[in-house]
């Protein structure tokens, strides 16, 4: 199944709109604000006075990653920063939110994830705004992590708020699937669970993602839509990325298999000294993440049968990983993979 590609050339926005736009300063959110100035919005940002990827992004630097886009700063965690600091009385024609907590612990996910949209929400209808587009996760459709209900809890109050909503719920992005280069390029073997073959997905580069969030505005068939997708090509697993990644660097393949049943004992040791040490419990629920995502498939969900389909699963953009993994290799791109580290 193949959605609508973005295109390399952005073809400018027929309505232009006032574009308030949240995380802002994260990798997808700087090239969704990138897509957004190209189509002929009119871009304003909320962004911490001190905030990016490497958490060490002055104003000014900010100011050079989001070129074209006007910068405000504040507190998004703060409803009355919002209010003054962000929208400022004026009124505006749609919200972009690419924001996310940083690590998915409790405490982070329920304060970001949840609250600080619920009150964005609300303040961009005190400024007129008709139009969401939320940039969600694809793993959301099978939840057991704190950060998947937070998010989960504020998708069903914005698709009740009653304004127009864009729900995307994208698979793997190319910097968190990108961690062992480094690692292979120093000689290192390639880390997979199990055989290397318990999950795939269909990675999506961040341009396309940045391209898709864009268009949401203009397409009258992603409203009020929950829309899943993922990037082009077929699903591959990790063992296809480590023997792809090898074959790039004209090396043999080195595999180091790591079990399952040792992510399950550090779930299960972090989460008993969790309930008597207050600090262990943010490690567990770390660790639980780790576990997710090294057993579950970053793809559509068959609800009748429980099982992921790859096929099933929209694709969207041009790039593909393996394309992605030769630019890097060449020097022609860094990975900036900001809180997307694994290994």
């Amino acid at each position: 199944m193949t959605a609508n590609s973005t295109s390399s050339r952005a073809a400018r926005s027929p309505h232009p709109r006032r574009v308030f736009v949240l995380g802002a300063t994260g990798t997808s959110g700087r090239r969704a604000v990138r897509a957004l100035v190209e189509r002929g919005h009119e871009v304003v940002c909320f962004v911490r006075p001190r905030a990016g990827a490497d958490r060490a992004a002055s104003a000014e630097m900010s100011d050079r990653l989001l070129e074209g886009a006007t910068l405000r700063f504040g507190d998004v965690a703060d409803p009355t920063s919002l209010l003054q600091e962000g929208f400022r009385g004026e009124d505006f024609d749609a919200l972009v939110s690419c924001l996310a907590s940083r690590t998915g612990a409790p405490k982070d996910a329920w304060a970001i994830d949840y609250q600080a949209h619920v009150n964005a929400l609300a303040a961009a209808r005190s400024a007129g705004i008709a139009h969401v587009v939320l940039l969600s996760a694809i793993c959301l459709q099978k939840p057991r992590l704190a950060f998947q209900h937070a998010k989960l809890a504020f998708e069903t109050v914005l698709r009740e708020s009653g304004v127009t909503y864009t729900i995307v719920r994208p698979t793997a992005f190319f910097k968190s699937l990108s961690g062992q280069i480094e690692r292979l390029q120093r000689g290192k073997p390639y880390l997979v669970f199990g055989d290397g073959t318990l999950t795939a997905c269909k990675p999506i580069s961040d341009d396309d993602l940045a391209g898709y969030l864009a268009e949401c505005l203009d397409d009258q068939h992603r409203h009020n839509r929950i829309l899943p997708i993922g990037g082009p090509g077929k699903a591959i697993t990790p063992k296809e990325q480590g023997l792809h990644l090898f074959a790039l660097l004209g090396r043999p393949p080195r595999f180091r298999h790591v079990p399952v049943a040792l992510l399950d004992t550090i779930v299960w040791s972090l989460g008993a000294l969790g309930r008597v040490h207050a600090s262990f419990a943010a490690k567990a629920e770390l660790a639980r993440i780790g576990r997710y995502y090294a057993t579950e498939s970053m793809l559509l969900l068959d609800p009748k049968t429980g099982r992921y389909d790859a096929d099933a699963t929209p694709s969207v953009g041009a790039e593909t990983l393996f394309d992605f993994y030769a630019r890097v290799i060449k020097g022609e791109v860094p990975v900036d993979r900001g809180d997307h580290a694994v290994f």
